[in-house]
């Protein structure tokens, strides 16, 4: 099941509470979405889920949204959530899959293979009428050891240099409209535009109207309508490193590898030494 990013809401059903099967919400959204994920996960979440925060989990010390924390921060949060080194993670969320899309990635990032993103989230399992559950998780630690550093994680100086050799191409997941500089950025103090040179394709553009991930054809003809050239290295980015994974799920599924700008808009938009195209 793992050489896929994704794994269907069938499987999961089938394997639900199977032997080192463990699901995780790692629901989280834009302030500007209104919605408390830690208050819905209280209210419903699949059976046997842990909550996965994105937000804690992550470089306290830095003043940027949930950067990823060091390896050892990793690898106590995991082993508080009662994850294994051999366990099969599942991610879902309760959006658009990008949040459970940065969970997914952490993971691969410190060195966990086993682990995939449910296709279509808490969306599609709700709508197949699937269980759901307020019941109280406590999960029994274990002692998880994660690799470092972490794999597939850009910051601003390769980023720069990347613009400066054109030796990597970069993929914006932002909006159309935040990407050309004509919409306010979600967050207070952020300039607005885009990388010089850097590709625009918007994170909901790889989904269907039932919220999965396209088809590998459809998925290869948006990225291609992009600019993009499938067969060239990619630093994917967006507002602050989530909706860049969904992207990356898309990669993935081409079986074409992707790197994450962790810092994404957040870092590069709230400076006044980075270029800014609009």
């Amino acid at each position: 099941m793992t050489d896929s990013p994704l794994v269907s809401t069938e499987w999961l059903g089938d394997n639900l509470g199977a032997e080192g099967v463990k699901v995780l919400d790692g629901s989280w959204y834009l302030p500007t979405e209104q919605r408390d994920p830690l208050a819905e996960y209280a209210d419903g979440h699949l059976p046997g889920a842990a909550y996965f925060d994105i937000d804690a989990i992550s470089d306290g010390a830095n003043p940027l949204p949930h950067m990823f924390p060091d390896a050892a921060v990793f690898a106590a949060a995991v082993s508080e959530l009662g994850i294994a080194n051999d366990d099969h993670v599942i991610c879902y969320d309760g959006g658009s899959m990008s949040a459970a899309g940065r969970v997914w990635w952490m993971f691969r990032a410190f060195g966990h293979e086993r682990v995939q993103v449910l296709n279509g989230g808490a969306r599609k399992w709700r709508a197949e009428g699937r269980p759901w559950t307020g019941d109280v998780v406590a999960p029994v630690a274990s002692s998880y050891r994660a690799t470092s550093p972490a794999r597939g994680v850009r910051d601003m100086g390769e980023v720069l240099r990347v613009l400066e050799s054109g030796a990597e191409q970069i993929l914006d997941a932002r909006a159309a409209a935040r990407f050309a500089g004509t919409a306010p950025e979600p967050r207070a103090g952020m300039r607005s535009g885009h990388m010089p040179g850097a590709f625009n394709l918007p994170y909901t553009d790889l989904l269907a109207d039932d919220g999965t991930l396209l088809a590998a054809d459809d998925l290869a003809a948006r990225f291609q309508a992009s600019g993009i050239d499938l067969a060239q290295p990619i630093i994917t980015s967006c507002g602050s490193g989530v909706s860049a994974t969904v992207l990356l799920l898309g990669l993935e599924t081409l079986g074409r590898a992707g790197t994450l700008y962790d810092g994404s808009w957040s870092e590069w938009g709230s400076r006044d030494d980075t270029p800014v195209e609009v």
